[in-house]
């Protein structure tokens, strides 16, 4: 197989090093990376039956135990979309993030904040034939990471994209607008101010949920000059 030189990560990209994020230091490639090209097995896959495959739809994260989730319950929704705008359907959609309380449900989260036993953190929708997705949460909270002193993680949540096959993931983050941590994130601040800014959550009061939820709104653009900042690249 002919091993084809990899090519320089896009300008507005996250590096692979970046040394204010201590983990980039030990986890970034030492020697030059090359691309092995993927064959036709790697790159196409079941579009049309995703939700068989993947079970049903965990849209609403505050409502998968017993009780009810403790925190602000919001409303994330947006779209998927190609560098043209236009919507990418049958896109698995995942998120995972902390409860309100800035904690995840892992063995190695062990920082002095309240587990919720009704709040597991992980959600998974399957984009319609507009691009769109949609789920209910709580916000999550900030929480400490030992990056450098007094360093505090943004509120944020996880979102990882499966096209057309497994190898077609994309991993990325939404912040929240207006949040003082971000500029202070050596996460976020790998890309350039305006690249962070693709990935924000809008807050969106027409969407919001009278005596219900806040509503954010986060369109997810996959290439192109306004393409949303992955931690893996296309």
């Amino acid at each position: 197989m002919d091993v084809i030189p990899y090519e320089l990560e896009a300008e507005d990209q996250p590096p692979s090093l970046h040394p204010p994020y201590g983990s980039t230091v030990k986890r970034s490639p030492s020697r030059p990376l090359v691309r092995i090209p993927q064959t036709l097995t790697e790159v196409t896959g079941p579009r049309a039956v995703w939700e068989r495959l993947m079970g049903p739809a965990m849209l609403d994260m505050t409502r998968q135990h017993a009780g009810e989730a403790i925190g602000q319950r919001i409303i994330v929704s947006g779209r998927v979309l190609d560098e043209d705008g236009r919507p990418v359907p049958h896109t698995v959609v995942e998120v995972w993030q902390a409860n309100a309380a800035g904690r995840y449900i892992h063995a190695r989260d062990q920082w002095d904040a309240p587990l919720d036993p009704n709040f597991t953190g992980v959600g998974r929708v399957v984009t319609d034939a507009e691009g769109r997705y949609r789920f209910v949460s709580v916000k999550p909270g900030a929480y400490p990471w030992g990056n450098h002193k007094n360093a505090w993680r943004p509120e944020h949540i996880h979102f990882s994209l499966f096209g057309p096959a497994f190898a077609t993931r994309l991993v990325t983050q939404m912040y929240f607008q207006g949040d003082p941590l971000i500029p202070l994130d050596p996460i976020a601040g790998a890309v350039p101010p305006e690249a962070v800014e693709r990935m924000v959550g809008r807050f969106d009061l027409a969407t919001t949920e009278e005596a219900f939820a806040l509503s954010y709104i986060f369109d997810i653009v996959l290439r192109g000059r306004a393409a949303t900042p992955f931690e893996t690249q296309p």
